[in-house]
């Protein structure tokens, strides 16, 4: 047996079953074959064993379907950089695609590296979180630049973060990490308003004055002859 023939024997379990979720104590009893397959060969950096990869193989509207176990809540933090070099080390010379993927393959490189580190900072690890938030924030950027729907957020740079930060703690199901982080960011982006630089010292329109001298003085509500001259220099 190897990871096709895996693939294939759950397809068509999924496909006779029809779950309407299934999980690891699912395909323990229904497949067991495949489980000890799985259990054996298919492993993450980091030593667990890769669903992610398993479920990724699967048709879409199987993986939508995929309920792991609830992971444990309020886990301590701790810092294993160990971990990350796992993670890294094996795709030292592939970081670039969080920054300009070239290709279908450069992005499925980007997922499995984003969603491998999400996985470890789920467990805890403070430096993998870290990690996830340079390397997606390098996309994010790009989007930015990028989607006039999304340039808003280049004002909110502390909802940002936050947003990413609660895309890597939710971030349950399989699938692409990435999107669903573009999608968390442009759904959130309608309730922002955007901010645009504003200044006194614009003509108004029909260029006669300036959007400053419209604005009443203190102390006789802008009939005071002298209002222009108590301006600091270089606002006149």
């Amino acid at each position: 047996m190897d990871f096709n023939q895996v693939i294939l024997v759950l397809s068509k379990l999924l496909s006779k079953k029809r779950p309407e979720s299934f999980n690891s104590s699912w395909i323990l009893k229904q497949a067991p074959d495949c489980y000890r397959f799985i259990r054996k060969n298919i492993r993450t950096e980091t030593g667990g064993i890769d669903w992610d990869k398993v479920t990724n193989a699967l048709e879409w509207k199987y993986q939508r379907r995929w309920a792991p176990g609830r992971r444990r809540r309020n886990r301590p933090p701790y810092e294993n950089v160990e971990e990350v070099d796992l993670v890294l080390n094996k795709y030292r010379d592939k970081l670039y695609v969080f920054i300009a993927p070239a290709d279908e393959d450069d992005r499925r490189i980007r997922e499995i590296i984003s969603i491998t580190l999400v996985r470890v900072a789920q467990n805890g690890n403070f430096l993998a979180k870290q990690q996830v938030m340079q390397l997606v924030g390098y996309t994010i950027d790009d989007w930015i630049d990028g989607h006039l729907f999304l340039s808003r957020w280049r004002e909110y740079s502390d909802k940002l973060r936050g947003q990413l930060e609660g895309c890597i703690r939710r971030y349950r199901y399989t699938g692409s990490f990435i999107r669903y982080v573009f999608r968390t960011l442009e759904y959130a982006a309608r309730g922002l308003r955007p901010l645009h630089a504003y200044s006194l010292d614009e003509p108004l329109l029909g260029g006669k004055g300036r959007k400053i001298d419209t604005i009443p003085c203190s102390c006789c509500l802008g009939s005071c002859p002298s209002a222009t001259a108590r301006r600091p220099s270089w606002k006149r």
